[in-house]
């Protein structure tokens, strides 16, 4: 199993198993570091070494620390190295003084056709900020520092919220996610596109939530349309640039849209990333936030929900190369089975409906339309009611059933 934080030592557990922490604990005295240890430096997204004053006295972990700067440097930014100083100083690490020094001179005479690759790495690694630690000081300001950048780093913690009663979305992703080409190095954008209600957001989310640890960072942008209109172009780019900007001196020089667009283009050029834009409805929102490919670095994806399907076709029209070409998802209704499921699940808490409402409930959903989240609003609101209330329900419905949401 792939894990997305790889450890030279067990000191730091983070407190979350679920992080997949790895590390070279298990590794006896005299045992060679195979092929397992190497593939979990691999697949791993951050490499978190803790340089202590021994550190340098083994060759194994010079190995190690030299396959991580190896992975990493052919990552294209998206593997990280974040360093740990314990009781040791930069200039230790990068051979300014005799500490690490005097052990690769020893380590010259057995292993002298990797020591300049292990020179190399701890020169390349103290270039990189990290945390400095003395074991006379508290931890715990340390750990949770390291807790709240590694969750940051890997989007832990800012996952969508989906609710629980998902019904038949999984073929729906699925086939989302094979359009996306996740592994293609190119930039590639993509809309979903529906009537409103059809479950368009929650597929994004889903989709989202599944593909965020992929990238190097992420942003989902809600309420597109209408936050335009409440509060600008130029307020929807600095949200955008927010989660991408370690400070918000950036943001601050953007005055009107273009110097957005210049911005986006400027901090996004190289970065890897996933971003969604929910519920667009007008090309200039578009062309504000994500108007063309080179806007942003390799493999990034950007997705696109619009009840409009006109609106990908402008994207295309409205910029000067290549985004004709965007990839659309159609949504349509959920099959019957489905969605008769759905609304019981909102309506009787369980897969189906109670054997006194079986007609009742198959007359609500075809009235729906097989629509999610209008299944979802009328289920809960009757459940639990006398079935006089279904019947009046139904009567209504069938005067004006809801043609989106």
């Amino acid at each position: 199993m792939d894990s997305p934080i790889f450890f030279t030592m067990a000191w730091l557990r983070l407190g979350s198993s679920s992080l997949g922490i790895r590390d070279n604990e298990s590794l006896h005295v005299g045992q060679r570091i195979g092929d397992e240890l190497l593939q979990a430096i691999q697949n791993s997204k951050i490499y978190i070494p803790i340089f202590s004053k021994n550190y340098a006295l083994s060759h194994w972990c010079l190995r190690e620390l030299a396959y991580m700067v190896e992975c990493a440097s052919k990552s294209n930014g998206n593997k990280e190295i974040l360093p740990i100083f314990l009781d040791v100083e930069p200039d230790d690490v990068k051979l300014k003084t005799n500490l690490y020094s005097k052990a690769l001179l020893k380590h010259q005479k057995i292993f002298c056709s990797e020591v300049e690759s292990w020179k190399k790495a701890l020169v390349d690694v103290d270039k990189i900020k990290g945390w400095n630690l003395k074991t006379s000081e508290s931890q715990v300001d340390l750990k949770r520092s390291i807790i709240q950048t590694v969750l940051t780093k890997l989007n832990i913690g800012f996952k969508k919220n989906v609710t629980e009663d998902l019904v038949g979305v999984d073929d729906r992703v699925e086939a989302i996610i094979k359009m996306l080409h996740v592994e293609s190095d190119n930039v590639q954008f993509l809309g979903i596109h529906g009537m409103g209600g059809i479950g368009k957001t929650t597929l994004a989310k889903v989709i989202f939530n599944r593909l965020s640890s992929s990238f190097h960072e992420c942003n989902f942008l809600s309420d597109v349309g209408e936050s335009s209109r409440h509060h600008g172009l130029v307020h929807l780019q600095k949200q955008l640039l927010s989660k991408f900007l370690d400070s918000r001196s950036l943001l601050d020089q953007i005055y009107d849209v273009d110097d957005g667009i210049n911005m986006i283009e400027r901090v996004l050029c190289n970065k890897n990333v996933l971003i969604v834009l929910d519920d667009v409805d007008e090309k200039e929102q578009l062309k504000s936030l994500a108007g063309k490919y080179d806007w942003f670095g390799f493999r990034s994806r950007i997705i696109i929900t619009t009840r409009d399907q006109s609106v990908l076709t402008k994207l295309g029209e409205a910029t000067d190369e290549g985004l004709a070409n965007i990839s659309a998802y159609e949504v349509g209704e959920m099959e019957f089975d489905h969605a008769l499921k759905l609304f019981s699940r909102h309506a009787f808490r369980r897969d189906s409906p109670l054997d006194q409402y079986i007609s009742l409930s198959e007359k609500i959903v075809h009235t729906l339309g097989k629509l999610p989240l209008a299944l979802e609003v009328i289920g809960s609101f009757l459940s639990g009611k006398s079935k006089a209330l279904w019947k009046d329900t139904l009567n209504k419905l069938k005067e004006a059933p809801p043609k989106e949401v």
